[in-house]
């Protein structure tokens, strides 16, 4: 973990992407220094949830959002300022905290789709828009909250760096150097295919897991499925646990990606249906084997084979 240093850092929602980014900073300054690491600032939505923050330590002063004055004096000589809340409030965010923003300060975000808080920015921002560095950390729990926030959360996890045409080099190695601080892995993409791949990988599983828990839902026979559902219903659907109005905002702020996920599930599904209504008891083995040989060279690290034509 390289070393990483700063005097203040305002995180915009205390969960557990901001709070944890916050524990690692501070396990980080105790590792490499023996010290006490710069001044994070919470800022809420209600006193409730950076009062918690407060409370546990994660922070170690705490700002409403509505507090005009207490913002202003936060976000005065800043170093960082992180969004680690619903993409949604992205450009809120940045149309309140713009009039208060120094040149030097650097912000960036944790939201999980990109193309949608470049455009943010570039609207909120203007010509202070490479001031902005698009990120997203690739990790995180069912749990949601400031008490889910853990300090090991980034530890050999991956965040992905959008950077902007405008933005200085050295801001965008700066933030690298912050998340690196944490124990993650570093890594860039454009905007479009960062949403494109988790799009992929990451919403559409999601969306995928919610349905089906919905599904049952909807059964006369819901309460029945339910008390028999064991293992296997668990794995597919932990991520249903995940935070609604998160998810919902990532939803459509990446429909275009997702859509064309959504689709090209519908026609694996179709697939698979057709061959089950037939009998075919070949084609789904060998449907099956693709995909579990495939999550093993996943899960081991090892790099995927293409798939052979008959998965066309």
């Amino acid at each position: 973990m390289a070393a990483f240093s700063f005097n203040k850092l305002v995180i915009f929602g205390v969960g557990l992407i901001g709070g944890s980014l916050a524990r690692g900073l501070r396990v980080h300054a105790v590792r490499e220094r023996a010290g006490a690491t710069g001044e994070i600032i919470g800022v809420g939505r209600s006193a409730k949830s950076v009062e918690r923050a407060l409370e546990l330590g994660v922070i170690d002063s705490a700002v409403l959002l509505d507090d005009y004055n207490a913002l202003k004096q936060a976000l005065h000589d800043a170093d960082f300022v992180l969004i680690a809340a619903p993409v949604a409030q992205t450009e809120p965010l940045l149309r309140r905290i713009v009039p208060f923003l120094d040149a030097r300060t650097i912000v960036t975000d944790a939201g999980s789709t990109k193309s949608d808080a470049v455009t943010a920015a570039r609207a909120a921002l203007g010509a202070r828009a490479s001031q902005f560095v698009p990120g997203h950390p690739i990790a995180g729990r069912e749990s949601s909250g400031v008490d889910a926030a853990l300090p090991d959360l980034y530890v050999d996890k991956n965040v992905v760096l959008c950077p902007l045409p405008e933005n200085a080099p050295a801001s965008v190695e700066r933030v690298a150097e912050m998340w690196r601080a944490t124990g993650a892995s570093v890594h860039q993409m454009s905007a479009e295919q960062h949403d494109g791949v988790f799009a992929s990988v990451s919403h559409l599983p999601h969306v995928l897991s919610f349905a089906l828990v919905e599904q049952i839902l909807e059964a006369p026979d819901a309460a029945l499925k339910f008390s028999f559902a064991a293992g296997g219903f668990r794995d597919f659907t932990r991520i249903a646990a995940s935070s609604p109005e998160m998810w919902r905002d990532v939803c459509i702020a990446n429909r275009a990606a997702l859509l064309t996920e959504i689709d090209a599930y519908t026609k694996v599904l179709a697939r698979f249906r057709q061959a089950i209504d037939a009998a075919d008891a070949a084609a789904l083995e060998a449907a099956f084997e693709r995909s579990r040989t495939a999550r093993s060279q996943w899960q081991q690290g090892g790099g995927l084979k293409a798939a052979d034509d008959s998965a066309q």
